[in-house]
C-alpha cells in the first residue's frame, strides 16, 4: 500500500498568521486543528490556524520531513510567494477537500 505525505500551510481566519505543518492524513491533520482551535497548548490552536492555504504531496516521508523544515526556516514573504503561486487569493482550500466545518463528535453544532 502506497501512503502519501502531505506539507501544508494554515492560517487564521484573519490570515494573519501562518503555520506549517506535515501529515501522512491530510484531512484528519486539518480538522485536528479546526477542532483544537483556541487551545492555548498548540501553536495552530492558540492562534486559530486551521485554514488551509496550500499543501503540496509527496510518496516519500522525508522529502515532507526536509520540506516542511525548509519552510519553517523561510521568512514569511517567502512563504507568501509560495502561496500565490497557486493560490494567489488566499482561498480557503478545506471545503474544496472535505465537508467543511467538521462536526465535533463532543460538540455537535458549535462551529465558533
Amino acid at each position: 500500500m502506497n501512503k502519501t505525505f502531505y506539507t501544508y500551510i494554515t492560517t487564521n481566519p484573519n490570515r494573519s498568521v501562518l503555520y506549517v505543518g506535515r501529515t501522512d492524513d491530510l484531512l484528519q491533520r486539518i480538522t485536528e486543528h479546526y477542532l483544537n482551535r483556541g487551545k492555548p497548548e498548540t501553536f495552530a490552536g492558540r492562534y486559530y490556524c486551521y485554514n488551509l492555504l496550500y499543501y503540496e504531496e509527496t510518496p516519500y516521508v522525508l522529502n515532507s520531513i526536509d520540506r516542511e523544515n525548509q519552510f519553517k526556516g523561510w521568512r514569511r514573504s517567502k512563504k507568501e510567494a509560495l502561496i500565490n503561486e497557486t493560490n494567489p487569493d488566499w482561498k480557503f482550500l478545506n471545503s474544496e477537500l472535505m465537508e467543511w466545518p467538521p462536526i465535533d463528535p463532543f460538540h455537535r453544532g458549535d462551529f465558533y
